[in-house]
């Protein structure tokens, strides 16, 4: 399914799964609909209805159909953004669109067993083709003015997707410690628009990134991250660290017992 608000000259295309909609987003709306809206963007989201990595035909000749209109000539700046399966379809479609820019989370370059037999977290999914068109998405961000992958590092099996994207055009974004699901951690942080933005805007950098992440200091999921990992690495006084930097400013349980 997809749903197109036609605003501005600035195009966001998203990919989102319908049962991450309903679980994550309280009012319903696809990912990036309210940055189109506040920002006078016109935005293009492509559901799924299940986890199927937006592999299907129809998809295929929808964009054929989109490339043959000359859709994407009618804007000045267009982004692909998604996250896990829309992060891999937004690098992967990314195509369509030569000279757009790519902001991808934790995206799988494949699932083709062949390539990415050691991936065994979606085997359900191995059925669908990643051989046949807009297949490896490493290969589709050729087209791309610039892709960023981010990826959590400590994530083993999302940072060697992201190794796979080696063209010049690209840049990891390392979201180190804050799991596997970027996107809520994204939001929670009020990141998230601030990302697109800049993306949209053509001003993203490493260092602008970098600074975005360092409201990880002030998001619990990630201090509890940083935390444990400091006792399993043997780093006592850092961990001890760790629990005055979040008991200065409250009184969270789980620091005050750790």
């Amino acid at each position: 399914m997809e749903v197109f608000l036609d605003v501005g000259t600035n195009l966001l295309v998203t990919f989102d799964n319908a049962e991450y909609i309903l679980k994550f987003h309280a009012d319903a709306a696809p990912r990036g609909f309210h940055y189109a809206q506040h920002e006078g963007w016109s935005h293009l989201a492509i559901i799924s209805r299940d986890e199927s990595w937006f592999r299907d035909p129809a998809i295929y000749r929808y964009f054929d159909s989109l490339i043959d209109d000359g859709f994407f000539e009618d804007f000045d700046n267009v982004v692909f953004h998604g996250a896990h399966g829309g992060g891999y379809a937004a690098a992967a479609y990314c195509v369509a669109a030569p000279g757009c820019t790519v902001v991808a989370l934790r995206p799988q370059a494949t699932l083709d067993p062949r390539i990415a037999s050691w991936d065994t977290r979606y085997l359900e999914q191995r059925r669908y083709d990643f051989s046949d068109r807009f297949g490896y998405a490493p290969d589709m961000i050729d087209a791309a003015n610039h892709a960023y992958i981010v990826f959590d590092l400590l994530q083993r099996f999302d940072a060697m997707p992201a190794d796979m994207f080696t063209r010049n055009n690209m840049t990891p974004l390392r979201a180190t410690g804050l799991g596997n699901r970027l996107d809520v951690s994204f939001d929670a942080m009020e990141v998230h628009d601030d990302l697109l933005k800049a993306a949209m805007a053509g001003d993203l950098t490493e260092d602008m990134f970098n600074a975005m992440m360092r409201k990880r200091r002030d998001y619990g999921p990630y201090l509890r991250t940083l935390y444990a990992r400091m006792v399993q690495t043997g780093h006592p006084v850092m961990a001890a660290n760790v629990c005055a930097h979040v008991l200065r400013d409250s009184d969270d349980k789980f620091f005050a017992k750790s």
